[in-house]
């Protein structure tokens, strides 16, 4: 049912066609999984960087995050992001200068109108819904690397330290970048949230680091791999 058909059913109170709509979206939230599912499962070890949309190219945060999209690809990883402007774009943008594999999950939202052009064609997936976006981020990222954000990144941040803490996922690297940019919510989480409210154990503050450069950064998610004797899941 488009927009407008909703809205005239709702002028019109007509509850059962409202909820018809409702029962007929479950099969384009099935679309987006199984087109996720099918193109993401073949790209191979890939590292996700998140970060503002609204960070311009001038920014010392842009170049960070270009650099690491670029050390990642020398390490052996492909970067997926969120498809857009910004921090998504520079990372994009590092993968794609060292033709490596330079993934993009992209969503229609105000500050992202359109995907960046740093990403592999064949790579570009376009979502409508969050939680299936946010689904594919965790399934297929061997980590992740958060930037400076908003509102979107911190809720990236804030679901995968929950879906780690809560078991629902195995344990992955965490990684925020920007000692001046986080020491502030990370002192909050420390004095309020653990040692004041009780509200999370102190095993909980190792589930990421903070890091200020882009080496640091891509070793602590190569470190992370060693230190366990793992290997990304693929």
């Amino acid at each position: 049912m488009s927009d407008k058909k909703i809205l005239r059913a709702l002028k019109k109170k007509n509850w059962n066609e409202i909820k018809t709509a409702d029962s007929w979206a479950i099969f384009k939230v099935m679309a987006e999984m199984v087109d996720g599912f099918e193109k993401l499962a073949k790209i191979g070890p890939c590292v996700s960087i998140f970060g503002s949309a609204r960070t311009p190219e001038e920014n010392e945060y842009y170049h960070l995050a270009k650099d690491i999209g670029s050390k990642l690809v020398k390490t052996g990883y492909g970067v997926i992001t969120g498809g857009g402007p910004g921090i998504m774009e520079a990372g994009n943008k590092g993968a794609n200068l060292e033709n490596g594999v330079s993934v993009g999950l992209n969503i229609d939202l105000p500050f992202e109108q359109s995907n960046n052009i740093y990403i592999d064609q064949d790579k570009l997936l376009n979502f409508d819904y969050f939680f299936v976006r946010k689904v594919m981020f965790v399934k297929y990222s061997q980590g992740f690397i958060v930037m400076p954000g908003g509102f979107g990144t911190l809720d990236e941040l804030f679901e995968a330290l929950t879906l780690i803490q809560t078991d629902k996922i195995g344990k992955f690297p965490i990684v925020l970048v920007g000692t001046s940019y986080w020491s502030g919510l990370v002192d909050w989480i420390k004095n309020v949230m653990l040692e004041k409210e009780k509200n999370i154990s102190p095993e909980d503050l190792d589930l990421f680091i903070i890091v200020d450069t882009a080496d640091e950064a891509v070793d602590a998610i190569d470190n992370f791999y060693k230190k366990y004797s793992l290997s990304p899941n693929f």
